[in-house]
């Protein structure tokens, strides 16, 4: 799928969940905190993304996210893409193929994905506010990337940084204490989940089962069949996902939303 499909089904997601656990568990979030776990789901949603770089000099090429910060993100995703392609070719077995590049590989594993959600867990839990800080710049800015792709290469990377940084400084001042919040981590992890399941859609798939072996391969690709496989980019994709992503994200957020609405003014269903 394409950067702005990954960032929709990442926020629909959070949102989707958010009021499955406001319903089932009592767990509620304020109207802040929603926002903030929806942008670092779709801005997680498309980390694994990042092992596809693009032409560093020219800022061309490359995913969505690779775009975030211009020429700066594209450096450091040619960075993670030869990175996840020395990965790649260190564990593969004889019956996998040679790759001349490392996109759909190690960051669109299981153990990445985890991992990541896990790190930024920790790093939020211990290390308070100046961590959260640089997770919500980070994750906002390519949360704004996917979700406002016309608008982001329109305005240019640096209008998108400093859109972020602005999000972040009025978020945080709104947050509730100066704590860690550990729910980023889990936001973020749960996008990158969201992300293999999305890419799993297509003809292509990805390796969700590395590191263990299907048959003789260590990296083989897991996908639906190509008779249902969705052509990335295509109409199935433009229209029926990206539509079905913003309705669930839609009817999900007023789901949430509608009853602080109405105890806000003492209204009843």
């Amino acid at each position: 799928m394409m950067g702005p499909s990954h960032a929709l089904s990442g926020a629909a997601a959070w949102l989707a969940g958010s009021l499955a656990l406001a319903h089932f568990a009592n767990f509620h979030q304020t109207p802040v905190e929603l926002a903030v776990g929806t942008a670092m789901c779709a801005g997680g949603a498309l980390v694994p993304d990042l092992d596809l770089s693009g032409r560093v000099t020219t800022d061309q090429g490359g995913a969505t996210v690779a775009h975030t910060f211009g020429v700066f993100s594209l450096f450091f995703a040619e960075c993670v893409e030869k990175v996840s392609l020395g990965i790649y070719d260190l564990t593969r077995t004889r019956k996998d193929p040679h790759l001349h590049n490392g996109h759909r590989t190690f960051t669109h594993t299981l153990p990445f994905n985890i991992g990541l959600g896990i790190g930024v867990f920790e790093l939020c839990l211990h290390f308070g506010k100046w961590a959260v800080l640089s997770v919500l710049f980070v994750t906002f800015a390519m949360a704004l990337r996917g979700l406002f792709e016309k608008w982001a290469h329109r305005a240019g990377w640096v209008i998108v940084t400093l859109t972020a940084l602005a999000a972040t400084v009025f978020t945080y001042t709104r947050l509730h204490g100066d704590r860690g919040y550990p729910m980023l981590g889990i936001a973020l992890g749960a996008g990158g989940i969201v992300h293999l399941l999305g890419d799993m859609l297509t003809s292509h798939g990805c390796p969700i089962a590395w590191p263990i072996p299907l048959g003789r391969r260590m990296w083989r690709c897991v996908g639906v069949p190509n008779a249902i496989a969705t052509e990335v980019g295509g109409k199935v994709e433009l229209f029926f996902w990206r539509g079905l992503f913003t309705v669930i994200s839609v009817l999900a957020a007023l789901g949430l939303l509608a009853p602080a609405v109405l105890d806000r003014y003492n209204l009843k269903l």
